[in-house]
């Protein structure tokens, strides 16, 4: 796939279409790599991005209970004393 390099302000850049925005899930950013005579844009993701908010909500609806205990009943503690 050939794209032109178009001038923006004074810098170039190249304007990708739609539906590889969409494909790729691109939004606000990439990850630029250089490798030997290559340039690879990924898609830049942050997966942990929203789960502070997800976390309060959760404390707030009283949903962050534990499924497993902290201390099993049959645990040493003594062990690492």
């Amino acid at each position: 796939m050939d794209i032109s390099v178009i001038p923006i302000g004074n810098s170039k850049g190249i304007r990708l279409s739609k539906t590889i925005l969409e494909k790729y899930n691109i939004t606000d950013k990439v990850e630029l790599i250089l490798e030997q005579g290559y340039m690879i844009l990924k898609s830049k993701s942050e997966p942990r991005s929203g789960w502070g908010n997800a976390f309060k909500s959760m404390r707030d609806r009283g949903d962050d209970q534990l499924l497993i205990q902290d201390v099993f009943e049959d645990e040493d503690l003594e062990e690492w004393t």
